[in-house]
C-alpha cells in the first residue's frame, strides 16, 4: 500500500482549500442572482400610501411610457449582458405619486424607504430621496416595451430597471410582485 508523504498531503489540502474558496465565492453570487423567473401579470402597492392597491399590466397602459432607446445592461467589469432594442418605460415615481406617499412634514420624507420584491423574494430598495430629491430618481423605470414585444408578452415581465446605476445589472429586477412603501426609524 502506499502512503502519501507529507508534501503530497500538503498539496491535496491546497487544492481542496482552493476548489472550497471557489464554491463559497460562487455558490452565494448564483443564489441571490435572478434566474427564471416567473413573469408577473400584477404587483401591489401598499404600505405608507394614500391608497394601497394592485396594478395590472393592463393598468399601466393608462400611464404616460417614454421612449428610453437601446439599453445595455452591463456587469461589474462593465461587459455589455444584454441589449434591449427600442424600449420604453413608466418612471417608478409616477406609479409612486399615483398613490400618494403619507407624510406628516417635510422632514418624514428622509424616513421613507421603497421596497420592491419580486416574486422569487429579490429585492431592490430604493430612498424616497434617491426617487424624488436626485437625478436617479429620473432613471427608474417599469418597463413596458422592449425589443418590439409590448408588456404582455414580455418574458421578463414586470421589469424594473434603474438606468443611472453604473452597473445595471446590480438592480435589474424581473417578475416584480410588489412594492412596499415604509417609513423607518
Amino acid at each position: 500500500m502506499a502512503s502519501i508523504n507529507h508534501s503530497e498531503k500538503h498539496t491535496w489540502y491546497r487544492s481542496i482549500d482552493r476548489y472550497l474558496l471557489v464554491v463559497l465565492l460562487v455558490f452565494p453570487a448564483q443564489i441571490f442572482a435572478q434566474h427564471n423567473v416567473p413573469p408577473t401579470e400584477e404587483f401591489a402597492v401598499t404600505g405608507a400610501v394614500k391608497k394601497e392597491i394592485k396594478y395590472t399590466i393592463s393598468d399601466l397602459s393608462k400611464f404616460k411610457s417614454e421612449s428610453l432607446g437601446d439599453i445595455v445592461a452591463g456587469n461589474k467589469p462593465g461587459e455589455p449582458k444584454k441589449i434591449a432594442k427600442n424600449a420604453s418605460g413608466i418612471l417608478l415615481k409616477t406609479i409612486l405619486d399615483s398613490v400618494g406617499i403619507v407624510v406628516n412634514n417635510h422632514k418624514e420624507h428622509n424616513e421613507i424607504v421603497i421596497v420592491l420584491t419580486a416574486t422569487d423574494g429579490y429585492i431592490n430598495v430604493y430612498s424616497w430621496n434617491e426617487l424624488f430629491n436626485s437625478e436617479a430618481g429620473n432613471h427608474v423605470y417599469l418597463i413596458t416595451e422592449m425589443d418590439g414585444e409590448s408588456i404582455n408578452k414580455m418574458q421578463d415581465r414586470i421589469l424594473v430597471l434603474s438606468l443611472s446605476d453604473n452597473f445595471l445589472g446590480g438592480r435589474h429586477m424581473k417578475g416584480l410582485a410588489k412594492i412596499e412603501v415604509e417609513r423607518i426609524k
